[in-house]
């Protein structure tokens, strides 16, 4: 087993079988191995190990045969050479900065982007030299017009958060090709399941693991999946040094929840097509952003790039902040909580949590209104979701 290639099978089957190597204790479920170090079988094996000349386990900041099960799970899913797994989403972000940029570099940003990852390429990268121009997500005259001799990458997600606009992937790639640079894809809304950045152009895929892949908000998590050149000479060496590293424990959780991912998959994007269809039904409502809607700029687009529709609905009210609060509060089923990707329904405000830290004029080029609330759409019965947003629906 240890040997076999699971290269033709279905993702399905892949993300219930890949990576699995059982030990001589003929498991049938992946053990957690709670093990900071490992034995050598002589100081010759040792010396072997750590220069890298005979392959194994060294330590388990980089090298550890649950996280290496996970790893190789994704990386199949992603359809990637190879995976390497971080200790949250943004250490993922961070590890693919460290490992490719240096002072004087230039990366081009897509606006509409989670906070965190804004302010990581400002603030953080900004400070040792590296600059970053943000570019509208859907306007691909934009992103080559910023593209300067220096530029090393491009970073956007699709779909993106909060608005769920949809990049073209393929086209972005093939401007970024065109002038030398790499593209770099968040895809924690769609997940493999549903969308497969590598196969269009993109690079470098990035996750957090903790939002679907997870499912249950169990634990915190990051990936970064690549071929093997990008990742062996780049992000490895980052992440064997840096230490921002998976534990076992959380890899466990995460490859139990990539063995139910596809389902879940298909139910929160049912039950989100539903919910918004609905929500633009009602008086409230003043726009719905969610691109399984014909009314969505980039339904086309997202029809052939995605295999389904996402499961996060976002939509603004016909009030302001005050009103968009008033609905959250409303509600007693749904989560109040920034964290998406839940078997449970989440229910946020945007403009005051995930986009919080980011100046007024920031949110505003980014269209994040204080009317806008987003939904991470749960696998609870879509009726009891929608009776419970009913209620302050009807009072905004």
């Amino acid at each position: 087993m240890s040997e076999f290639d699971w290269q033709d099978y279905a993702p399905e089957t892949q993300a219930i079988r890949a990576g699995h190597r059982r030990t001589h204790e003929d498991e049938h479920s992946i053990p957690i191995f709670a093990t900071s170090s490992y034995v050598f079988k002589s100081a010759e094996e040792a010396a072997l190990r750590f220069t890298g000349k005979q392959p194994g386990n060294i330590y388990s900041r980089f090298t550890n045969p649950t996280v290496s099960a996970f790893q190789e799970r994704l990386a199949y899913l992603e359809k990637g050479e190879r995976c390497l797994a971080f200790s949250s989403g943004m250490a993922a972000i961070m590890a693919v900065g460290m490992a490719l940029l240096k002072a004087g570099d230039h990366v081009v940003c897509s606006r509409s982007v989670f906070g965190n990852t804004v302010l990581t390429f400002q603030n953080y990268f900004g400070k040792f030299g590296v600059e970053t121009d943000f570019v509208s997500l859907t306007d691909p005259a934009a992103w080559e017009a910023a593209i300067k001799p220096n530029t090393r990458f491009l970073f956007l997600e699709t779909p993106s958060n909060p608005l769920i606009e949809i990049a073209d992937i393929q086209a972005i790639a093939d401007i970024a090709h065109r002038h030398g640079a790499l593209l770099v894809v968040d895809n924690v809304f769609c997940t493999p399941i549903l969308q497969q950045p590598l196969t269009l152009g993109a690079d470098l895929v990035v996750h957090s693991t903790t939002k679907y892949i997870d499912g249950q908000g169990r634990c915190v998590g990051g990936a970064v999946v690549a071929n093997e050149e990008l990742i062996e000479k780049y992000v490895y060496p980052y992440l064997r040094t840096g230490g921002a590293t998976m534990s076992p424990f959380n890899a466990w959780v995460f490859l139990g929840g990539l063995e139910t991912l596809a389902l879940r998959m298909k139910a929160h994007c049912d039950n989100a097509f539903e919910l918004a269809k609905w929500l633009e039904q009602q008086p409230a409502v003043a726009k719905v952003h969610y691109p399984g809607l014909v009314s969505h700029a980039q339904h086309e687009l997202a029809k052939r790039q995605q295999s389904h529709f996402g499961a996060v609905v976002s939509f603004e009210l016909q009030g302001g902040k005050d009103h968009a609060w008033q609905l959250i509060d409303s509600t007693r089923m749904l989560s109040i909580t920034a964290n998406l990707g839940d078997v449970k329904t989440t229910i946020t405000h945007p403009a005051t949590t995930t986009h919080g830290r980011l100046p007024p004029e920031a949110r505003d080029e980014a269209g994040i209104k204080d009317s806008l609330v987003r939904i991470s759409v749960g696998l609870e019965n879509i009726d009891d979701i929608k009776a419970d947003l009913l209620n302050g629906l009807t009072h905004c």
